[in-house]
């Protein structure tokens, strides 16, 4: 029997909105310092990689390793559980991986939450772990001030399927396999402003493996893929501009959306997060429209894969995509361009 208990209440962020400005991870990153140098790390953190990646021996095969963890995005402990797993094996996916192992990441409140509750989250991220076929092998707890869970995650990739955000070239096209709004609905059900048809869209969103990852990268054509998550979509697209040395544009109509969203831009449910991703990276963005803004930029949590493709592989990867079932319309979003000295870096048109 479930422990009848509302998460959310007991954060004071939510989900990939918890995540560091792009802006304040930039001096966090340069007071660090850059580590030694290793011949063997593929992909480091020079480009905001969704993984690390290291060849494991001269042969063919990457070894890739990445952790993810935050504060409760939804009420529910299992579903926490399974949203914060396919958030963490999602970078796995999104570097065209295999994902092999995973320990958790357990932070828990134990004076004011039981630990059976606790038991709940870890149960649902054994079910997605089970889901993409890996163990969910032990991990670390403390006691904390409010709730945080994750993984860490490693997995497997042929060097030469490995994608990373900087291969992305001119003409290439852009899809995005799930809609965006997260964090605008997120915030609705925190305040108690979700409407009643809305309710569940975002959940099973974030709960859904980006699985079709891992056989995207084997397409010929896709050159670069990166998963969209706290930083919005324009945020990783700019990421990907900037390791790519391109530029790219957004058609801002035919990005999917959850639901209706104007309604909850109307009641003022756009998290914080969306304001600091705008005040970190909004400089290099060519959008003069609040609401065009306020979607791009906001938070996603376990968001879908942005892949960089070219236009001869484009049916084919939306074939793919629409195999898997993927909620979102298989047509670009946009298109990677030819960068202009002193022109922004992502324009939506």
């Amino acid at each position: 029997m479930k422990t009848p208990v509302r998460l959310t209440q007991f954060s004071s962020g939510a989900g990939c909105g918890c995540k560091i400005s792009p802006q304040v991870l930039d001096r966090i990153l340069s007071a660090a310092g850059a580590g030694a140098p290793d011949d063997r790390l593929l992909v480091g953190n020079d480009h905001r990689d969704d993984a690390a990646a290291y060849a494991l021996d001269d042969g063919g095969t990457a070894l890739l390793a990445t952790t993810d963890f935050f504060m409760p995005i939804v009420d529910d402990p299992e579903q926490f559980g399974r949203i914060a797993a396919a958030n963490a094996i999602s970078d796995i996916y999104a570097m065209g991986g295999r994902p092999v192992l995973a320990l958790a990441v357990l932070g828990w409140p134990l004076e004011k939450l039981p630990a059976e509750v606790a038991g709940e989250v870890l149960a649902g991220a054994r079910m997605v772990c089970s889901e993409a076929g890996i163990a969910l092998a032990g991990g670390h707890s403390i006691d904390s001030e409010e709730p945080i869970f994750g993984l860490a995650v490693n997995g497997l990739v042929p060097r030469r399927h490995l994608k990373t955000n900087a291969g992305a070239r001119p003409g290439d096209l852009l899809f995005l396999t799930k809609p965006l709004g997260v964090g605008l609905l997120a915030t609705a059900e925190k305040k108690g402003l979700l409407h009643e048809r809305d309710k569940g869209l975002a959940a099973a969103s974030m709960m859904k493996l980006n699985s079709v990852g891992a056989e995207a990268a084997r397409l010929d054509g896709v050159h670069s893929m990166t998963d969209v998550t706290g930083f919005g979509l324009l945020g990783h697209l700019r990421e990907m501009c900037v390791a790519s040395e391109a530029a790219a544009e957004i058609d801002f109509a035919s990005v999917p959306l959850l639901t209706d969203l104007q309604p909850y831009l109307q009641a003022g449910t756009v998290p914080g997060g969306t304001r600091r991703n705008w005040a970190s990276y909004g400089g290099a963005i060519d959008c003069a429209d609040e609401t065009q803004r306020d979607i791009l930029c906001d938070p996603q949590t376990s968001g879908g894969l942005l892949i960089a493709v070219d236009p001869t592989a484009a049916d084919t990867l939306a074939g793919l995509l629409d195999r898997h079932g993927l909620p979102a319309p298989q047509r670009p979003v946009g298109r990677i361009v030819s960068p202009e000295d002193g022109g922004p870096a992502v324009r939506v048109v």
